[in-house]
């Protein structure tokens, strides 16, 4: 309860602190809110969401190397209906929420949790490696420059004999059974690809609502590294507050305070309305007969998360 609460006056600190900043460069933020056309908008939208379909791509690359292939509508129905747990305080609601999706699909929950892992790993190296590379020198990057330390670290947990030990330990923790799988590497080649595919489709939405058109590489990298600040800021739901902070410190040197404030808000906004829309889309399209989902059980109640196929649809075993 205590954790809890902290989590939430932080989250509100982190707010008050955006609202200030807001409030004191209103006239300018008012402003470039007010010249943003409805195109500029929609497209930021969209690239919001293209950026989200290649994240799909890649989480559901290492659900299927780890055991569990899935239709993408389906896997899009476990990941973005979940991850709307992040939005509540507390780290576990959305792991909790994508593998209770994942058990009803047919992946036994030590590999949900285990693609979820992987994929925010994946994500975190993905995100500060582009940073690195597209804001060498900026004075944001040089302020947490500890935070590039992990990218090297991340290079060697993503080999996938480190990785499977790794995620196991976090398994036994979790008193889940261990992967019965080594990842492949060639899977954790291919989901990296399309995550920097994605974080490079979401740096449009950056660089069209910015409005400098000279600016794509570091709109990108300006993301990624809030992004990145956001993830790491755990005891704040959703990085709510931090992400834009690092935004802002990001992009007040080039468009200004108040523009810079305009595209962090804008972009928060964005992105929570596509995460509603994409959960949306992924539960009328990720439907699936009850006769087509896999059924998993527990064998004999030792908490086994395997499927079990000599099961009907009861969970009772069949005569």
């Amino acid at each position: 309860m205590l954790r809890r609460l902290l989590r939430v006056v932080l989250a509100l600190v982190a707010l008050g602190f955006l609202g200030y900043g807001l409030a004191r460069n209103w006239d300018e933020t008012a402003a470039k809110l007010a010249g943003l056309s409805p195109w500029v908008l929609l497209g930021a939208f969209a690239a919001v969401l293209g950026g989200q379909l290649c994240h799909l791509v890649a989480w559901r690359q290492v659900l299927a190397g780890l055991g569990s292939p899935l239709p993408v509508r389906v896997a899009g129905r476990i990941m973005f209906v979940g991850q709307l747990g992040k939005y509540i305080p507390g780290s576990v609601w959305a792991y909790a929420a994508m593998m209770e999706l994942g058990r009803d699909h047919g992946s036994p929950p030590r590999r949900t949790f285990a693609c979820i892992s992987l994929s925010l790993v994946i994500n975190l190296g993905v995100a500060l490696a582009i940073a690195a590379a597209t804001l060498a020198g900026r004075d944001a990057l040089r302020e947490a420059w500890y935070l590039l330390l992990l990218v090297p670290v991340i290079a060697v947990c993503l080999h996938p004999r480190v990785l499977t030990w790794g995620l196991n330990l976090a398994l036994r923790l979790a008193r889940r059974e261990p992967l019965e799988t080594v990842l492949p590497g060639r899977t954790v080649l291919v989901a990296t690809a399309w995550t920097a595919l994605g974080w490079f489709v979401y740096g449009l939405h950056i660089w069209l609502l910015a409005g400098r058109w000279d600016l794509y590489v570091v709109a990108t990298g300006a993301y990624a590294f809030a992004w990145a600040t956001g993830l790491l800021a755990v005891v704040v739901p959703a990085g709510v507050g931090v992400r834009e902070g690092a935004l802002v410190l990001v992009l007040a040197p080039l468009v200004g305070q108040g523009a810079a404030l305009a595209v962090a808000v804008v972009s928060r906004l964005a992105f929570t309305l596509a995460d509603v829309a994409a959960a949306g889309v992924a539960v009328l399209l990720g439907r699936q007969r009850p006769s087509s989902v896999p059924v998993y059980a527990d064998q004999k109640g030792s908490g086994s998360t395997a499927l079990t196929p000599d099961r009907n649809l009861s969970g009772s075993p069949e005569a």
